[in-house]
């Protein structure tokens, strides 16, 4: 049995949505498909959960969200039309998205997570409709009735381990099995979503559930590159990758693949296949537990943006017994996930991502730090980028530090931090983020050009 998803760009038209329908019946063993809500159509044009959350939005800013709404079921509409579909299924569509969008708006984050949710909750009814039309056994499935119970965070809910032994049943329906990607629900019956990208985890999260032969992740690109394809000129294509480096690359800023997506696969043991829609028949990327490290150090580099450094500087710090964990106590009295804490003797910094640092939060987390734990200084620098060098050959491999750091200065970039992990699989380097692309071309020309 394989489970195969398929992303937004994969279900944006109703000529993509053929070509799935092609990919599914070329393999009997694509039984399980987890569907995205329809992405864009072409450059500009916004993603289906875009319209939707910006609808949510402007409910609970005292708009009424009327005018998203109508886009989307336009999109759901027109791709409806040209699959021929039966006109009952895409008035239940707009039915769908209408009682959505006149829920109770009191609680919030069970709102906006309701109303999100709606895409991928009527694509996958759309494209199982589709498959029924052209002949196929086919089931669309919702989480509830299948049984993915998650955690109760809005926006951000974690899979609950009593999720796995529910959804195995899944093996024994027959046909095709259509499940719509990105949420679940809570025990009590209320719906969750995964972080944005969240398909990935709902299809991951389904082949460890039913002990798939290999998880399918169909995209509109071949495979996973060694850099950004937008920042470095045709990339070398990456054709086995480990889940450890993928999880780093993913973390990093590689969006082909979302990076919490990966641990139920790398505890199952199942390996992953990124390929393309328009190419299903390529080698694609193969991500599997281990792999043959042979010659190279390193398989990718990847830069995201969007984080800030909290610097904190106290002489005799490390005589100091317990200062670090009263200090990352602070930050989980104000719920801050921190990324990364690089030290030297008197100071330590917190990375954390802007999103949850805003101004009035730095200001309640900085004022504490100097009162509760006496610090001679306390100072935040915003703006930066973190740029990963990932492979499973650089613990074997001497002086990349040196080759990496050379880079920098070729390309005239300031590092503001370094860091290399015990498990010596990845360095991650602070940079401003406005030197990111400049960073990324010079480091991918120094491992990948300068052999």
């Amino acid at each position: 049995m394989k489970v195969a998803k398929f992303g937004g760009s994969s279900l944006s038209t109703a000529a993509q949505i053929r070509k799935i329908a092609d990919i599914i019946g070329r393999d009997d063993q694509r039984r399980l498909i987890v569907v995205s809500a329809p992405g864009r159509r072409s450059s500009g044009d916004p993603k289906v959960t875009d319209l939707l959350i910006a609808a949510a939005e402007a409910r609970l800013s005292g708009g009424n969200g009327s005018a998203e709404i109508a886009r989307v079921i336009e999109r759901f509409s027109a791709i409806g039309t040209q699959l021929d579909l039966a006109q009952e299924c895409l008035e239940a569509i707009t039915a769908d998205l209408r009682a959505r969008l006149d829920l109770p708006t009191a609680d919030d984050g069970l709102f906006k997570d309701t109303l999100k949710a709606a895409g991928e909750a009527n694509c996958a009814r759309l494209v199982a409709e589709y498959l029924r039309a052209n002949g196929t056994e086919t089931h669309c499935v919702d989480p509830l009735e299948a049984g993915l119970i998650l955690s109760g965070e809005a926006g951000n809910a974690r899979v609950l381990q009593a999720s796995y032994g529910r959804l195995r049943t899944l093996r024994e329906r027959p046909g095709i099995t259509v499940f719509p990607g990105f949420f679940g629900y809570t025990e009590a019956g209320r719906l969750v979503t995964f972080p944005r990208g969240g398909s990935d985890i709902t299809g991951a999260i389904l082949a460890a559930a039913v002990g798939a032969q290999v998880y399918e992740n169909f995209t509109d690109v071949d495979g996973v590159f060694a850099a950004n394809p937008t920042v470095v000129e045709n990339p070398r294509p990456i054709a086995v990758i480990t889940y450890q480096e993928m999880r780093e690359l993913s973390y990093a800023g590689f969006s082909v693949f979302h990076d919490e997506a990966l641990e139920p696969l790398f505890h199952a043991g199942i390996p992953v296949a990124v390929k393309n829609i328009e190419n299903p028949d390529g080698a694609g990327t193969l991500i599997v537990a281990e792999r043959e490290v042979e010659g190279e150090p390193v398989v990718g580099i990847a830069a995201t943006s969007g984080f800030c450094s909290v610097y904190v500087s106290k002489y005799l710090m490390n005589r100091e017994i317990g200062f670090g964990r009263r200090l990352l106590a602070i930050y989980e009295d104000e719920a801050i996930p921190f990324e990364h804490t690089p030290s030297g003797i008197d100071n330590l910094s917190v990375i954390v991502r802007e999103e949850v640092f805003n101004h009035a939060t730095e200001e309640r987390v900085l004022r504490r730090i100097r009162t509760e734990l006496e610090a001679d200084e306390v100072s935040v620098e915003r703006g930066l980028a973190l740029v990963m060098v990932v492979g499973e050959g650089m613990r074997h491999a001497v002086g990349l530090a040196a080759r990496a750091t050379a880079a920098f200065a070729r390309s005239g970039v300031n590092l503001e931090m370094m860091n290399q992990g015990s498990s010596e699989v990845s360095m991650m380097f602070g940079i401003k983020e406005e030197d990111a692309p400049a960073a990324v071309r010079s480091l991918y020309d120094e491992f990948f050009k300068r052999q």
